[in-house]
C-alpha cells in the first residue's frame, strides 16, 4: 500500500508531463487530413464528411454542437476543433501581431479604378462584400467580372485564383465569360475552366452546396466564393411573418458558413441581393435590401447598385463598411464588362441631369 501511494503521484505527474507534450506536439503539427486529426479514426473521418466536413480548415471554423450529429462526446469534440484550430493558427494574439497578419489579406478590382478607390484598393480577401441593388442594376454583372479578374496576376488587380460561383437565379451565362475574357486578354477557354459553377434550386439546396464547398474550394485553388443571389430562394420559400424568425435564423447559418469558408481560405467571399420597397417611407431612400439586419451585421462591405439611365450607366454606393466612410462612384457596364466613366461621359451625364 505504501509502495503504491509513491507511485502513484508519479505516475500523475508523468502524465500530466505527457500530456503537455504532447499539446504541444500538437500545437506544431500542420494536418492534412481530417484523419490527421487528433482522436479522429476512419469511421469518425467518413460521418465528418457525411456532415460536411472534408479539410481540417473547415473543421476549425466548426462549433462543439456541430459536430454533435457525428456521435462524440463534447470534449472530444472540443479537442478535434482546437487541433484543427492549433494547425492552421488561430489563438489569441497581440494587434501589433495582427497588424501583420492584415497584411496578407488581399484584394480583387472590381473592374473598376473609380470603385476600387471608395473600397480602399479592391475586395478584400477574408470578408463578405454584399451588392444589392433593383433588377437590371448590375449585381450579376459584377459577378461575371469578379470571376474573370480573379485569374488576372496580382500585378493587374487579380489573385491568381479560381471562382467558385453558386446561382440561385438562372442567370450566370458563360457567355459573359467569354466576352469579359478576350476584353482582358486571357485565354476564354481557360477562364470558363476556372470557375466551378453550381446552381441551387431552392434554400436547403443553397446551404448544402457551401456546406460541402470546402474540399473544392482547397482542391481548386479558389480564391472567389459568390452567391447569387443570396435571400432569392429564402424570400420565396419563407412567406409570412410567422416564418420570418426560421428564415432569418437559416440565414444567419448560411452567413456565417460563407465568412468561415473566406477566412479559412484567404479567398474574397461576394454575396448579391434583392430589394424590397417601402412606400410609406417619406424621407431618404425607399429601397432596402432583403435580409434585414442579420444579412447586415454580417456582410462587411455593402455596395448599392442603381442605374443612372436607361443606358449603361451605372451609380455604385459605398454603404456601410467596418473603417471606411461612405462613398459614391459612376461606372459603367458594357460588352467589354465593368468599365469606368470617361471625363466627357461624366459631364454629359451633369449636363443631362
Amino acid at each position: 500500500m505504501f509502495k503504491r501511494e509513491i507511485i502513484m503521484p508519479q505516475d500523475d505527474e508523468s502524465t500530466e508531463a505527457m500530456d503537455a507534450e504532447t499539446q504541444i506536439e500538437n500545437s506544431k503539427k500542420k494536418y492534412e487530413f481530417i484523419e490527421d486529426l487528433p482522436g479522429v479514426g476512419p469511421a469518425t473521418a467518413q460521418k465528418l464528411r457525411d456532415l460536411g466536413y472534408h479539410t481540417v480548415e473547415s473543421v476549425a471554423m466548426a462549433t462543439a454542437r456541430e459536430l454533435e450529429p457525428v456521435g462524440i462526446s463534447e470534449k472530444k469534440a472540443f479537442q478535434v476543433i482546437d487541433a484543427a484550430r492549433s494547425a492552421i493558427g488561430i489563438s489569441f494574439i497581440r494587434a501589433d501581431e495582427l497588424l501583420k497578419m492584415r497584411q496578407k489579406v488581399l484584394r480583387l478590382t472590381s473592374g473598376s479604378k473609380a470603385l476600387d478607390k471608395i473600397i480602399d484598393g479592391g475586395l478584400e480577401t477574408q470578408t463578405i462584400t454584399e451588392f444589392y441593388g433593383e433588377y437590371g442594376s448590375g449585381k450579376s454583372q459584377f459577378c461575371h467580372q469578379l470571376c474573370v479578374n480573379v485569374q488576372l496576376p496580382p500585378e493587374r488587380g487579380g489573385l491568381n485564383g479560381a471562382a467558385l460561383y453558386v446561382d440561385t437565379e438562372n442567370t450566370f451565362r458563360l457567355e459573359r465569360i467569354v466576352q469579359m475574357a478576350k476584353h482582358l486578354g486571357l485565354d476564354p477557354e481557360q477562364a470558363v475552366k476556372n470557375i466551378i459553377y453550381a446552381e441551387a434550386y431552392t434554400s436547403d439546396h443553397q446551404m448544402f452546396l457551401l456546406e460541402n464547398a470546402d474540399e473544392v474550394i482547397k482542391a481548386n485553388n479558389i480564391k472567389l466564393i459568390i452567391v447569387d443571389s443570396l435571400t432569392a430562394h429564402f424570400r420565396s420559400e419563407y412567406i409570412g411573418r410567422e416564418m420570418l424568425a426560421s428564415r432569418q435564423q437559416k440565414l444567419n447559418k448560411h452567413m456565417h458558413k460563407l465568412i468561415g469558408l473566406a477566412r479559412a481560405f484567404n479567398a474574397v467571399a461576394v454575396v448579391t441581393n434583392q430589394v424590397m420597397a417601402k412606400p410609406d417611407q417619406f424621407f431618404g431612400d425607399a429601397i432596402h435590401p432583403i435580409g434585414g439586419h442579420i444579412v447586415g451585421h454580417t456582410s462587411h462591405t455593402r455596395v448599392y447598385l442603381r442605374r443612372a439611365s436607361h443606358g449603361p450607366i451605372r451609380i455604385a454606393r459605398l454603404v456601410s463598411s467596418p473603417y471606411l466612410p461612405e462613398g459614391e462612384e459612376i461606372l459603367k457596364v458594357t460588352e467589354n464588362g465593368i468599365e469606368d466613366v470617361s471625363e466627357e461621359e461624366k459631364a454629359t451625364k451633369s449636363r443631362g441631369r
